[in-house]
């Protein structure tokens, strides 16, 4: 290994200790200010610790993180019980989204298993065993609704990943894409009021009570 892991392949190790703004010619991705995050320069707000700050924050983002032994053995071992437990993800949100677009609240519901939905004939045709787990909608009043309807949930759990055994639920615009701004959110497809809502295998009565709750918080 050389000094350009990144590159090259296997770890990157970081002592903290290089002076990167004396030669900052050389590091302009680290000495330069970063648009992906608001103009960011990282050796002004991190010093010498700018480098593994950028690949944590800038790289890990973009490309991933290399999956460890011990991750890779727990997929595995999930994916032993998979056709067990989509089925009962797909039911499940089924009924969710159905309940959602009822609710006078909830100002727009993106799901193909609604008749009303563009993908819908599609879904019927390709995926006649259910749609999918995951759904995606708005509340009437905008981005602080939806963010305070999130922070409501009890049994969903807020995180950044799909496709979890329990229900998990996010607010993209103030959490995955927080550094975009509201124009840059449209231009990438995320509404300010966009809730993604990834439906677990709980009982769908629970879940729905706890969006039920959360709503009339």
């Amino acid at each position: 290994m050389d000094g350009h892991a990144t590159s090259v392949g296997g770890c990157i190790v970081d002592s903290g200790n290089f002076d990167w703004n004396a030669h900052a010619d050389k590091f302009p991705g680290l000495c330069t200010p970063d648009e992906s995050y608001h103009g960011l320069t990282y050796t002004k707000a991190f010093g010498k610790m700018a480098y593994i700050t950028k690949a944590t924050a800038q790289l890990m983002r973009d490309l991933g993180s290399i999956q460890s032994p011990q991750n890779a053995f727990l997929l595995n071992l999930g994916l032993e019980t998979l056709h067990l437990r989509m089925p009962q993800h797909c039911r499940n949100a089924q009924k969710v989204a159905e309940y959602l677009s009822n609710d006078d609240r909830v100002a727009w519901v993106n799901y193909c298993g609604l008749p009303g939905n563009k993908y819908y004939e599609l879904a019927q045709k390709y995926l006649p065993n259910g749609s999918c787990g995951v759904i995606s909608f708005g509340l009437k009043g905008g981005r602080d609704v939806s963010i305070k309807f999130m922070d409501s949930l009890k049994l969903a759990a807020i995180v950044t990943h799909v496709a979890d055994a329990r229900t998990c639920v996010l607010h993209p615009a103030s959490h995955t894409h927080r550094q975009l701004t509201d124009e840059q959110l449209m231009e990438a497809g995320v509404r300010p009021d966009l809730i993604r809502f990834s439906v677990g295998i709980e009982n769908a009565e629970d879940i729905i009570a706890d969006i039920e709750q959360a709503l009339n918080a």
